[in-house]
């Protein structure tokens, strides 16, 4: 494990601790590869040949990954949110 500690299951309504996000450290080679973790790959279920999201941070020099799926029920759950707050925007207007 590196010494670092497994990520635990996000669920709604808790706040994200930082310290149990971290898997280690990966390099990257000459062609700009770098190796998941195999205990990342495994807690979040990647398999070989699945399509994952690269984003540069917004504001700090890094590079986030997101499955694919992962995004997709995010963008979902946020819409529904959205939806939520303008139907209780209309009531209250």
């Amino acid at each position: 494990m590196n010494g670092m500690k497994s990520m635990k299951k996000h669920s709604k309504g808790h706040k994200c601790d930082w310290s149990n996000a971290f898997f280690g450290t990966a390099t990257v080679g000459e062609r700009g590869q770098i190796v998941i973790p195999a205990e990342a790959r495994a807690e979040l279920q990647m398999q070989p040949g699945e399509k994952i999201l690269i984003m540069r941070h917004p504001v700090h020099m890094g590079l986030m990954l997101f499955k694919f799926e992962a995004v997709r029920e995010f963008v979902e759950d946020f819409q529904k949110s959205l939806d939520k707050i303008e139907a209780e925007h209309k009531e209250g207007a």
